[in-house]
């Protein structure tokens, strides 16, 4: 069966005549996976009309598919120009140098804020004159939050694409080091920049002549951002490693602490967790991120699970008027949605990045938020977002994407996790009308997707842009016919 795909692909067999669903029905008979769930729709947008759908009211596992929501959701409630904000207060003024008494700096969830930014933050202070604080220093965040979602998958939790979502974020909440084997031995080396407080033990071994039948490296995740990597990773070659911390507030405590260190402002007392801000204080510095819009631009070209589930958190506050979390949030972003007129009646939404296991969307669903993307002038900026095709983001290097017919014209979100290979979005050509459409593939075998030669996705949007053209030729409503040969 491969290599009549290889040979459909290489000559653009399947010339079947252009009668809707029987076209397709024939083509997913060679090229549909045999052991996913499959849902498909797509629409011709200019006209309106249906194209093809096959389950398209099944509930799958949408995976960053997911993201496409909560830039809806967020653009609708939270407005184009929202920022996260980082700000300063004190009781006291800056009195010959010195704020008699407490400090507090406030934290929102900024999931871009970095150590340059807080290093900034006390610029401000200094450039005020201050150089001493007689009282503590509090940072306000979120009493018992909710730092995953249900249903993250465990032994994702300390890889940096599910980081800690939390009031205190800091360098993404992400510590990265490099492990190296030693020479003329098995032994093997980590390396962290020293300033990152955190701890890791470290007893992993290079497999440098895989001897080993089992070789895996092993992360364990223990209280106070201590970590211990064992296990084996086969070869020679040093690797890259990219830590999720398990405690964003300790975080927040100590790299704080070591940036007071390099200024010019002195501490009397200690950096302690507060969960309120105090009445009567005064803002003295602030922070803020980059506006709503470009936070969605960078969330969707490189899916970007923290800040989506940053947002979504933002969501359950703005809607509900109280801290946000993943329960609220996710109420608050069906509850947004279903104003705009999706219908989600049937469907599961846990957290706004798609990680989690426990959320389930359908084609048509999706469809109607690409619809609304497509249709909607307050969300057009949205379309600016998406990866294009062998051109940004996701789809830069996507296997069959990078090269016609595909190249540039496809533009759409990802949504992979382990089993799950999904696509939503646009087909935009001058040769055809725009296209909108949804392939959820779910239950992907692990061995099909290591000896296939293109992804379903790509396979079925070959086809469509075919049958698409086929059509609009036919009915000269695309393309004009070539004049007779004199």
């Amino acid at each position: 069966m491969r290599s009549l795909v290889n040979a459909c692909l290489l000559l653009s067999c399947l010339s079947l005549p252009a009668i809707g669903n029987d076209y397709f029905d024939n083509v997913l008979s060679i090229i549909k996976p045999p052991h996913s769930h499959t849902a498909i729709f797509a629409t011709n947008l200019v006209t309106g009309d249906i194209i093809f759908e096959q389950n398209p009211d099944t509930l799958l596992l949408p995976a960053s598919t997911m993201k496409l929501l909560t830039a809806v959701a967020a653009t609708s409630s939270l407005g184009s120009g929202f920022r996260f904000s980082t700000r300063v207060y004190s009781r006291f003024p800056i009195k010959d140098g010195v704020i008699a008494g407490d400090v507090y700096i406030s934290f929102s969830g900024d999931p871009t804020l970095k150590g340059k930014d807080l290093r900034s933050l006390l610029k401000q202070l200094t450039e005020q004159g201050l150089y001493r604080i007689e009282g503590s220093l509090y940072l306000i965040g979120q009493a018992n939050e909710q730092l995953q979602a249900p249903g993250w998958v465990w032994d994702d939790l300390g890889i940096c694409y599910a980081a800690p979502v939390s009031n205190f974020v800091l360098n993404r909440n992400c510590v990265h080091g490099k492990l190296s084997p030693k020479l003329a031995s098995s032994q093997s080396e980590l390396s962290v920049a020293g300033y990152v407080p955190i701890n890791i033990t470290n007893t992993a071994v290079f497999d440098k002549t895989g001897v080993e039948k089992f070789c895996q490296l092993d992360l364990q995740r223990l209280a106070g951002n201590h970590f211990s990597l064992s296990g084996c990773y086969p070869g020679s070659q040093a690797i890259k490693l990219a830590i999720a911390i398990t405690d964003p507030g300790l975080f927040m405590q100590e790299s704080i602490r070591q940036i007071l260190k390099s200024s010019k402002i002195q501490l009397k007392g200690q950096i302690l967790i507060k969960h309120q801000l105090p009445t009567q204080t005064h803002l003295i510095a602030a922070h803020e991120s980059a506006p709503l819009s470009d936070l969605l631009g960078t969330m969707l070209i490189k899916s970007d699970n923290l800040i989506a589930d940053s947002l979504l958190k933002q969501l359950g506050t703005k809607i509900y008027q109280r801290p946000g979390n993943f329960s609220n949030g996710s109420r608050a972003l069906k509850k947004i949605l279903s104003g705009e007129g999706i219908m989600l009646t049937h469907a599961k939404i846990v957290d706004g990045s798609g990680l989690s296991r426990y959320n389930l969307l359908s084609a048509r669903q999706l469809s109607q938020v690409l619809n609304l993307i497509y249709t909607d002038p307050r969300f057009s900026q949205l379309m600016d977002s998406l990866p294009i095709a062998g051109v940004s983001g996701t789809l830069k290097y996507k296997a069959s994407f990078n090269k016609p017919p595909l190249f540039k014209h496809v533009i759409a979100k990802t949504g992979s996790m382990q089993g799950v290979d999904n696509l939503a979005g646009f087909i935009s050509s001058e040769n055809q009308d725009d296209t909108l459409f949804v392939i959820l593939e779910n239950g992907q075998s692990s061995l099909q997707k290591k000896q296939q030669q293109a992804p379903f996705s790509a396979l079925f949007l070959h086809y469509l842009m075919d049958n698409t053209l086929a059509q609009e030729s036919q009915s000269g409503s695309a393309l004009t016919p070539s004049s007779p040969a004199n």
